[in-house]
């Protein structure tokens, strides 16, 4: 329940921020900026959006990331290739881990969709191993819902 009221609380703020605004790199730079003060134990958060079927890095919050993904390579390739959420305890036990800051050990990352293809990724990474869990990305799903209204 903590959890819950937790996102509950986290996506009444996010809909405050972004809710009837259209630009999308000042929608994803609000939320990256949000969910780094909100979140604990996290040491990366930001978007890749999509571009001629590469991920590209967007507005995010942490040390400087990789630039470009490919589709299907590292985490955030997987999710915006598979349009599934990432949950990721252990990244280096992920096949083809990209490892873009070497103090993170676990990841989730979830898909954003516009008239049902993927359009950007949302990427949270964390020193810990084991860090996100279902209810994390329950909640975030509802986040990311929130998100796409916006496209």
């Amino acid at each position: 329940m903590e959890k819950e009221s937790f996102y509950l609380s986290l996506c009444q703020q996010a809909e405050a921020l972004i809710g009837g605004e259209s630009n999308q790199i000042a929608n994803f730079a609000n939320i990256s900026a949000l969910l780094n003060i909100s979140l604990d134990r996290i040491n990366w958060v930001g978007f890749y959006v999509m571009e001629n079927q590469q991920l590209v890095l967007g507005p995010f919050q942490g040390n400087p990331a990789c630039i470009r993904i490919d589709l299907g390579k590292g985490v955030c390739g997987t999710c915006a290739q598979t349009g599934e959420t990432q949950v990721v305890a252990d990244v280096h036990a992920f096949e083809g881990h990209i490892a873009c800051d070497a103090a993170s050990n676990s990841e989730i990352v979830l898909p954003i969709f516009k008239n049902g293809d993927v359009v950007a990724v949302l990427d949270i990474d964390s020193p810990e191993f084991a860090r996100f869990d279902q209810e994390d990305a329950t909640g975030l799903q509802q986040l990311v819902s929130i998100i796409e209204k916006t496209l």
